[in-house]
């Protein structure tokens, strides 16, 4: 649910008994994802409204659904791609190379070879194997160094991955860099997604500038600092405390006009947008030591589908249901429809005693779910349906899978022609 100021942090009502009555849910044995587009342009409202010196790169590993993308580009926003195929989806959608970063330290030469040929000129690079690469087969890129500055409180680190030493090695490779004659433009780092301590963002912003003079010092034109990613989705309080630091940390660091400062958002976009509409199509009850009874659910979406970030993320899902009335809870557990013993999409939850063709509802589902579904047991894609104000609300079943074949068909057609 959306913590924080209800009208500040945008969560548009759709009616969800509508939805299925209208989608026919009744009959299918498919669950739905139901994507408001129009909580995205208010985040990006919100984002400008709070980070209006920072410009947002969407992080395109987050949710790669090409509508996300297309309206996301439509409001300006530009992008974070980690591999060939990102980049590949986000100029389908006719976003032009220059408004692209690729943000992945260690690239395959084919996909720096495909960056190259796409003018994707901006890249990360975190140690000296990656500028050696760049220098022999992409000397003409523009890099920015990326520093670790892991927060001490926060749910997934990514220091241990990427990131140099800010003190000792991020000076050396600026060095090896000019000695290359390669374009050092500037600083990147990411404090960790779901960051608690908030001052790692100003440590993390006054180690960068300590860089940017070390560059300018060696005749780098140092121009970019990007602030990473991990912000929250559906915790406006969270989200505002950080933009006040930054911004804070920004004016005292970074005063200057000419710095273009840039973040990697992912999860802050998409999360609160999808909601998720399953159904339970089996049951069972055990009991636990103290003999209550312990409800369990089979529904039709699970950990190997939209709830991969249950594993990946530890993620903690929120679940509704329909039921008019106030009855009385049990423990419950969640399971997903493999036959996995491991696809385990809740326990120890609060719910009615439900039957078989019951509705269970869960809300900020939009980060990393769809872009992690398999295909285990036969799995098929979960369907996506829109709603759009802007487009009179009208709403339209979406083959996420075939999309995305479709567009980039047209983008390799469009790089023969």
């Amino acid at each position: 649910m959306i913590k924080g100021n209800p009208i500040e942090f945008y969560k548009n009502k759709i009616n969800i008994r509508k939805v299925i009555e209208e989608q026919k849910l009744h009959d299918t044995d498919e669950a739905l994802f139901v994507c408001d587009l129009d909580d995205l342009r208010k985040k990006y409202e919100i984002w400008n409204q709070l980070m209006p010196r920072v410009k947002p790169h969407y992080a395109v590993k987050c949710n790669d659904d090409p509508v996300v993308i297309k309206t996301l580009a439509d409001l300006g926003a530009n992008f974070d791609c980690a591999s060939m195929g990102e980049i590949e989806l986000v100029l389908a959608e006719n976003v032009q190379s220059d408004r692209i970063i690729f943000a992945q330290p260690c690239k395959p030469l084919t996909h720096l070879a495909y960056a190259k040929k796409m003018g994707v000129q901006t890249s990360t690079v975190d140690s000296e194997y990656e500028i050696v690469k760049l220098h022999r087969y992409f000397p003409e890129s523009n890099l920015i160094i990326r520093i670790r500055c892991d927060a001490t409180d926060v749910k997934l680190s990514f220091g241990e991955k990427f990131g140099c030493d800010a003190q000792s090695e991020a000076p050396a490779l600026m060095i090896l860099a000019k000695e290359l004659n390669l374009n050092v433009i500037g600083v990147s780092f990411h404090v960790g997604t779901g960051c608690n301590e908030l001052p790692a963002y100003d440590r993390a912003i006054t180690q960068a500038k300590t860089l940017f003079d070390f560059g300018t010092k060696l005749g780098f034109q140092m121009t970019l600092l990007d602030i990473g990613g991990g912000f929250p989705g559906s915790d406006y309080v969270m989200f505002k405390g950080i933009c006040d630091i930054v911004d804070r940390s920004l004016q005292r660091n970074f005063p200057e006009t000419n710095v273009k400062v840039i973040a990697e958002p992912g999860r802050y976009f998409v999360e609160s947008a999808y909601t998720l509409i399953c159904k339970i199509h089996s049951k069972r009850v055990t009991k636990s030591s103290d003999g209550s009874p312990i409800k369990h659910y089979y529904i039709n979406d699970g950990v190997y589908m939209s709830f991969r970030n249950v594993v990946t993320e530890n993620y903690k899902v929120v679940v509704e249901h329909l039921l008019d009335i106030a009855n009385p809870t049990f423990k419950t557990t969640l399971w997903g429809p493999s036959c996995d013993s491991s696809d385990k999409v809740g326990e120890n939850l609060r719910l009615p005693d439900l039957i078989c063709g019951d509705f269970l509802i869960f809300p900020n589902m939009g980060a990393y779910s769809i872009p992690l579904a398999t295909r285990f047991n036969g799995a098929k894609p979960t369907p996506i349906i829109y709603f759009d104000k802007e487009d009179k609300q009208k709403s339209s079943i979406h083959n996420f899978s075939a999309q995305v074949e479709e567009n980039i068909s047209k983008l390799h057609k469009n790089i023969c022609i």
